[in-house]
């Protein structure tokens, strides 16, 4: 960590949270592919300790949006995320104070059980207004994502989340064949089924999700909007499933509709597609086997 950055984020935490880490261990830490990310430790304070992602200053408005979706499910008072300390720029770089979490590998019934009702506690949260889409656009990933307030999901989701992938794959120079035609075919998945706008995560996969030492259940990395609690949940299926428990808990306290299981490819294929636009390689296949079992779905 460059100096000036360092002593910048001293600064912050000082006047944040009272807290002086003048001489505190600065070490590398995994925080994804995106950012850098670190653990500042005050020496001889194991409980006084910042986790920091750092980027270049360009980068501050994605730290402003995550900002704004932690402090937005912290307020639910659902389900534990770190809360935000503060933001800042200096020497062309852009950083972000956290709370460090230690995480364990605690995973096991009960703690998945807990994450499952918490959850579902979450989506029962609702926007004012009843309208899909957030205050501000953010990031999937690298990737902007569009929130502009809807007030029809289907319309929501193809405008600004498929579209806006197909849209991208373009201008890498790919075209997906049967975008229109899946398009087209989106509405007869929703016969009898009008989601609610739920507060979502947005980007719930395992890599996001956590216990920590009590074994309490964290989120974090959002990619928060309103919109059908569906999209949370066919994403922890994706990249490997989450607990038995989780699935079980969440059920229990509010079970999915019926067409669950026909619109879970629907929604995961806007991951895959922004794979894809992140990361090329075999996504664009993945995606098009996905595109072809929704079009030729009964």
């Amino acid at each position: 960590m460059r100096s000036e950055v360092r002593q910048a984020i001293i600064e912050l935490v000082r006047e944040k949270e009272g807290i002086d880490f003048d001489g505190a261990e600065v070490r590398t830490v995994a925080g994804g592919c995106i950012n850098d990310a670190y653990c500042l430790s005050k020496r001889g304070d194991d409980a006084a300790r910042v986790f920091v992602k750092v980027n270049q200053a360009s980068a501050i408005s994605m730290f402003e949006a995550e900002s704004a979706g932690l402090s937005e499910i912290a307020q639910s008072e659902t389900i534990r995320v770190p809360e935000p300390i503060g933001i800042g720029t200096v020497g062309g770089f852009a950083f972000f104070c956290l709370p460090y979490i230690e995480l364990s590998s605690r995973g096991d019934a009960e703690a998945q059980r807990e994450m499952g009702t918490q959850l579902a506690a979450m989506h029962r949260v609702t926007s004012t207004g009843g309208k899909f889409g957030w205050h501000r656009d953010n990031t999937i990933g690298e990737t902007p994502q569009i929130n502009d307030w809807c007030d029809n999901w289907i319309e929501f989701f193809i405008e600004y989340r498929l579209k806006c992938q197909f849209e991208l794959a373009e201008q890498k120079g790919h075209r997906f064949l049967q975008a229109q035609e899946l398009l087209g075919k989106i509405p007869s998945l929703f016969e009898d089924y009008n989601p609610q706008p739920s507060l979502l995560h947005g980007d719930l996969w395992g890599g996001n999700a956590g216990f920590d030492e009590k074994g309490e259940p964290v989120l974090f990395d959002p990619a928060v909007y309103f919109g059908d609690r569906e999209t949370d949940l066919a994403f922890t299926e994706l990249f490997g499933r989450f607990g038995t428990a989780f699935y079980g808990a969440y059920s229990s306290t509010w079970p999915l509709d019926g067409g669950y299981e026909k619109r879970k490819t629907l929604y995961n294929l806007y991951h895959i597609l922004n794979h894809y636009n992140l990361f090329g390689g075999g996504y664009a296949t993945q995606a098009e086997g996905m595109m072809r079992r929704i079009v030729n779905s009964e």
